[in-house]
């Protein structure tokens, strides 16, 4: 599976997490620790926010580790809020569309994990996705369907009940086509202003998910940046991560009706 960061606090550039750590995220696109997968190569993709209020992004389909216009990026810019996630595909192609983060107005999507049977129930998925927002469908990915299914139930007004709305709604899909396979995720939505960081599966294996909390900032990984383990925490199984204004964080259930 995937590997992922975000970013939120002071601003930063961007290659001081991508990097530098021991345990960087480029190097966990090579030597992953905690995913299912060792390397995650398929492919990569950075998004923050600037001056503007929506975000920039860049994606290639090169891995992390051998691309040296990520390097001169990272090296140049600073952030006080940005995504970073290095891909290892469930199955669908290597392309620049299939590379997260996914950005569609003022909004940041990325996905670590698989929606089980997702080749079965594609196009039940996406028949469910509005014509407005199906013409920015570009790649293939369940992650991309999963996004603009946030997207059409209400993320503008309600971040929280649209994502549990949405994780209802695929696992009734799931249970509609008989599929068996897990629905395992975590993930990242932000706004540029708000973070909602989620951990969450009908089984009891979830992806990893940490989170460091400081003063000046907050990190979320899909693994440590570093050895040191007494200041990463660990979001429990179905729980959000919730900062608000780059500054409050919370971590509270994550409940999914029906």
């Amino acid at each position: 599976m995937c590997r992922w960061l975000t970013y939120v606090g002071e601003r930063i550039f961007l290659d001081s997490l991508l990097y530098h750590p021991e345990h960087s995220l480029v190097r966990q696109s090579l030597h992953s620790e905690r995913g299912t997968v060792t390397t995650n190569g398929d492919g990569f993709g950075i998004g923050w926010y600037g001056e503007r209020e929506v975000p920039g992004t860049y994606h290639e389909v090169l891995p992390a580790w051998n691309d040296k216009n990520l390097r001169s990026l990272s090296n140049q810019l600073a952030s006080g809020l940005f995504c970073a996630h290095v891909r290892a595909s469930s199955g669908t192609a290597t392309s620049r569309a299939n590379c997260h983060p996914f950005a569609h107005r003022q909004w940041l999507y990325m996905h670590n994990g698989e929606i089980g049977g997702y080749h079965r129930i594609r196009r039940a998925l996406e028949a469910m996705i509005p014509d407005e927002l199906y013409e920015h469908r570009h790649g293939t990915t369940d992650s991309e369907a999963f996004f603009l299914l946030l997207l059409a139930n209400g993320i503008d007004a309600d971040p929280i009940a649209a994502t549990a709305k949405t994780v209802a709604a695929v696992l009734r899909v799931m249970r509609d086509h008989g599929v068996t396979e897990p629905f395992h995720m975590t993930s990242t939505l932000t706004d540029g202003h708000d973070v909602y960081a989620l951990r969450y599966s009908n089984d009891d294996r979830p992806p990893s998910l940490y989170w460091w909390p400081t003063r000046e900032r907050l990190i979320i990984v899909s693994e440590p940046l570093d050895s040191e383990s007494d200041h990463w925490q660990e979001v429990p199984a179905s729980s959000m991560l919730v900062s608000s204004g780059h500054g409050n964080t919370v971590v509270m259930p994550f409940a999914v009706e029906g």
